[in-house]
C-alpha cells in the first residue's frame, strides 16, 4: 500500500523550514512561560491489519480488520513564570482522517481500536480531541491539573493506535532528591486513541467498563546510581482494584563492547470497596537476563501468574511493566508460565546508523480457569472452565530514522505478529505500518 501522505506532508515541512522535534529537544530550555515555551507537531501516518483465523473481534463474523488512517497530533508545552512559584500551561489538539476502512472489516468491539465506530459498526471518516492542563511549579515539584499524560507502572497513558491516550485529573512530580523521582496523581477521566471524548469512563482490558469514580496512583523510581534502578507504585481503581508494583533493572558493562543486564518486575492485586471487579487476590511477575554485544542483544525472560484470574489493567493504556507484555499478547492468564527469547539489531556499529530489527518469540502453558470469579471466567463449549491452555507468539521488527537532510527524524516501522493458541486466545497475524515525523514549530 502506498504511503505518500506522510512522505508529501514531511517535504512540505522542509520546505517551510520547520525543524524535527529531538534538535529542539536536546537543548536546555531557557526559564520563563515564552521563552521556555514549544510547539511540537507529530504527523503519524498508520496503517493496521488484523487477520482472526478463528473469525472473532469482527460485527461480520469474518474475522478481518482493516484501517489506514493519518493522524496529527500537536501539543504546546509552556514554560513557567518567573518566581518562586511559577504556572504555565500545556495544551494539545489531535486529528484522525480515515484514508481506508469500511463496515465490514472496522474490527467492531475488540481491541483493534484504530477509528471511532457507530452503532452500524461503520468507521468516522475523522475525528478529533482537544484537551489542556494548567501547571503549577515550586521549588523541585510541579503539579498539573487538566488533561494529563502519566508514565507510571501503574496508571500509564497508550500510545499503540492512531491517537495517543489522555487521561484527566490531577498529577504531581517532584525531584528533590537527587536520584529520586516520585509521582502521584488522582483521574477521574480517560479518553480511549479511539474517542473523541475527554470525559470517558474507565474501562480494563478485560473487564471492560467500570463503573468506578476515580483511579489514584502515587510511587516512585530511584536511581542508585549508573548501573541499577528500582520502582515501587501503588493505584487504586475505586471499588475494584489496589495494585502494587516492585522492579528492578541493572546494567553492567563488562567492556566497551560487551555489557550484560537484568529486571525483575512484580505486581499484585487484591479487590478494594464495592469489589465491581470480584474478589482478587492476584500476583504476578518476571524476570529477565541478557547481553549486548556490539550491534547484538539478547534477552531471555520469565513470567509467571499465580493467580486466580487474569492480571487485568486499565484498557490501551501501557501501564503493565511484564516483559511478557508484547504485541498482542500479555501471558497473564490464571496460573500461566511463559518464557520468552528476543534478539535486537542496531545497524550502527555496523555502518548503518538509524536501522534497527527486532524478532521475538513467547510461549505459554498451564493457564487455568477452575477458580476465577465470575467476573473474568472463562468457559469451554460445554460450559466447564478452561484448563491447560497454551499459546505462542511471534514478533517481527525493522524501523529506520532518517538521520539527515530534509527527512532528519522521518521514521519508518513495520510490525508483523503471529499468535496461536488453544480455546481461550484467537489465531491471528497482524501487520502494522507506521510512518512517523515529528516537527518543532516553535
Amino acid at each position: 500500500m502506498r504511503i505518500n501522505p506522510p512522505l508529501s506532508l514531511s517535504v512540505l515541512a522542509a520546505v517551510l523550514g520547520l525543524s524535527p522535534m529531538a534538535a529542539v529537544a536536546a537543548e536546555e530550555r531557557p526559564e520563563g512561560f515564552v521563552e521556555g515555551s514549544r510547539l511540537d507537531l507529530l504527523l503519524r501516518n498508520f496503517y493496521f491489519n488484523r487477520d482472526d483465523r478463528k473469525g472473532q473481534s469482527s460485527p461480520t463474523g469474518n474475522g478481518y480488520s482493516e484501517a489506514w488512517a493519518q493522524g496529527l497530533i500537536g501539543q504546546f508545552e509552556s514554560g513557567f513564570t518567573q518566581g518562586t512559584v511559577g504556572f504555565g500551561l500545556d495544551a494539545f489538539a489531535m486529528y484522525g482522517l480515515k484514508l481506508d476502512s469500511g463496515t465490514g472489516r472496522s474490527g467492531g468491539g475488540g481491541s483493534f481500536g484504530m477509528l471511532p465506530l457507530n452503532h452500524d459498526n461503520r468507521p468516522a471518516d475523522s475525528y478529533g480531541k482537544a484537551g489542556g492542563a494548567v501547571k503549577m511549579r515550586a521549588l523541585d515539584t510541579v503539579v498539573k491539573v487538566g488533561d494529563v499524560f502519566p508514565k507510571t507502572p501503574v496508571v500509564h497513558y497508550g500510545d499503540s493506535r492512531l491517537l495517543p491516550e489522555s487521561f484527566r485529573g490531577v498529577t504531581l512530580e517532584n525531584t528533590s532528591i537527587d536520584g529520586l523521582n516520585l509521582q502521584g496523581g488522582r483521574l477521574h477521566a480517560m479518553s480511549q486513541p479511539d474517542s473523541s471524548g475527554m470525559r470517558d469512563g474507565f474501562a480494563t482490558f478485560y473487564a471492560g467498563k467500570v463503573d468506578s469514580p476515580w483511579v489514584g496512583y502515587f510511587g516512585g523510581d530511584y536511581r542508585l546510581n549508573s548501573n541499577l534502578n528500582f520502582s515501587l507504585y501503588s493505584s487504586r481503581l475505586k471499588d475494584a482494584w489496589d495494585q502494587y508494583y516492585f522492579g528492578v533493572a541493572g546494567n553492567y558493562p563488562l567492556s566497551d563492547q560487551l555489557s550484560l543486564f537484568s529486571g525483575f518486575n512484580y505486581y499484585k492485586a487484591v479487590d478494594e470497596g464495592k469489589k465491581l471487579l470480584g474478589e482478587l487476590d492476584n500476583n504476578i511477575w518476571s524476570a529477565k537476563v541478557g547481553a549486548t554485544y556490539g550491534a547484538h542483544t539478547l534477552a531471555l525472560s520469565h513470567q509467571r501468574n499465580n493467580g486466580n484470574d487474569d492480571f487485568d489493567y486499565l484498557r490501551q493504556s501501557d501501564s503493565i511493566f511484564l516483559d511478557n507484555s508484547i504485541q498482542y499478547s500479555d501471558f497473564n492468564s490464571p496460573k500461566e508460565r511463559s518464557w520468552m527469547v528476543r534478539y535486537d539489531l542496531d545497524m550502527q556499529p555496523l555502518g548503518i546508523p538509524g536501522l534497527s530489527f527486532m524478532t521475538r518469540y513467547a510461549r505459554g502453558s498451564g493457564a487455568d480457569y477452575s477458580h476465577a470469579n465470575s467476573v473474568y471466567m472463562r468457559r469451554d463449549a460445554a460450559g466447564d472452565p478452561l484448563t491447560d491452555q497454551r499459546r505462542w507468539e511471534r514478533d517481527i521488527e525493522a524501523k529506520y530514522v532518517f538521520q539527515g537532510g530534509s527527512l532528519k527524524d522521518l521514521s519508518l516501522r513495520i510490525r508483523q505478529a503471529t499468535i496461536r493458541s488453544s480455546q481461550f486466545e484467537s489465531d491471528l497475524e497482524e501487520f502494522r505500518l507506521i510512518v512517523e515525523y515529528p516537527l518543532a514549530l516553535l
